[in-house]
């Protein structure tokens, strides 16, 4: 739909003192999202501050907003109100978040302060997107940079789509996941860059049918599902298809990762790898159902998550661990259904070797031939 055919809320319109457009922010969005015909926010180019802001539905028409400007967060991760999320988008259908723009999440300070990997309790920081119970939407252009915490949560969607949706912070960041999924549908995640400090893209419990297309990963620690089983109530993972994506210098490539030493139980079915180049990747093929970060959690319990139908077809490149497939399963409910079809990895000039536990893999074509057992 053309400029013409919008109402065209711009928020130099609203005033913005000192370059903070907060207010002005909110108040086109609220003019906007009250508009009885499609409306656009526009964020023009130039540089802008913006505290922590929430803008909701339901939005009586399909609503854009186009940012093609520099936004900052605040630096403190104090002066963002306790919330969990910098920019937070809800309630709304048939919306869009376009433009040539950067959320800069000015994360070095709180990064800084980070001490999960020695505190248990420790308090999360604020990420820079939550994107929540949004329908028929589509976030397409956007730059990420820099979050405190995890870039974009997408939580409770349905039919969302990105697209040319690209991340950058340094792979020394902690904690900083791209895009994580949590009890959502059909969500597509296409065409983009994704350089950070953890997972370029996690799927928590609840997600069905996602796609990952054409998406390069790195740095990072690679593209995951889970971690599944620590909490409570837990949904099932279903239906999942990675294909023409490259992982370049990633920490872990295609990674399935439950914890042990719960009660929970779900599954993590159908889940399709297929035409995947990896660069130079630590673990590129992984099942780890001992997932167990900062000893956590008893490894004596197995997990009680079935992972089963998965498919590892096409998978080529560098290794950067001589144990380039690792399959640890589940004693308590070993993995079914594994394939690995055609997978076509080295190190150092030799091709990798396969290691797995409570599992029998079909091989097709050529793939590495597990060996002994690990215990």
């Amino acid at each position: 739909m053309s400029l013409l055919n919008f109402g065209v809320f711009n928020i130099r319109k609203y005033g913005a003192p000192s370059g903070d457009i907060t207010n002005a922010l909110k108040s086109a969005w609220k003019d906007a999202c009250t508009s009885t015909s499609p409306s656009k926010v526009l964020v023009p180019s130039g540089w802008y501050k913006l505290q922590q802001i929430d803008l909701e539905g339901p939005c009586n028409a399909p609503i854009e907003v186009q940012v093609d400007g520099i936004i900052l967060a605040p630096k403190n991760p104090y002066h963002l109100n306790g919330q969990d999320q910098w920019v937070r988008f809800q309630y709304i259908n048939f919306f869009t978040l376009s433009g040539r723009g950067t959320f800069d999440g000015q994360g070095e300070m709180a990064w800084k302060q980070l001490d999960c990997a020695k505190n248990s309790n420790c308090k999360s920081l604020v990420m820079n997107f939550g994107f929540a119970f949004l329908n028929n939407s589509v976030i397409q252009d956007i730059n990420s940079k820099d979050s405190k915490y995890f870039h974009a949560n997408v939580f409770g969607c349905n039919n969302i789509t990105f697209t040319n949706f690209n991340i950058n912070a340094p792979e020394t960041s902690p904690n900083t996941d791209g895009i994580h999924i949590g009890r959502s549908t059909k969500v597509n995640i296409i065409n983009s860059k994704i350089g950070t400090g953890d997972d370029c893209i996690s799927l928590g419990d609840g997600s069905r049918q996602i796609t990952v297309r054409n998406v390069t990963c790195g740095p990072g620690h690679g593209i995951s599902v889970g971690s599944l089983g620590r909490y409570p109530n837990e949904e099932p993972v279903v239906d999942l298809t990675v294909k023409n994506c490259t992982l370049n210098n990633t920490d872990n490539g295609l990674r399935i990762k439950t914890w042990p030493g719960t009660s929970v139980v779900s599954i993590a079915s159908h889940l399709h790898f297929e035409d995947i180049i990896m660069i130079n990747v630590t673990n590129p093929v992984i099942i780890d159902q001992e997932y167990c970060p900062w000893n956590q959690c008893s490894k004596k319990s197995p997990s009680k998550i079935k992972i089963r139908k998965v498919l590892f077809k096409n998978i080529r490149g560098t290794s950067a661990t001589q144990e380039g497939v690792t399959l640890v399963c589940s004693s308590g409910v070993p993995c079914e259904a594994i394939v690995l079809n055609n997978i076509d990895l080295s190190y150092n000039g030799s091709k990798v070797i396969a290691k797995c536990a409570n599992v029998k893999p079909t091989i097709r074509k050529k793939a590495p031939i597990c060996m002994l057992p690990r215990v």
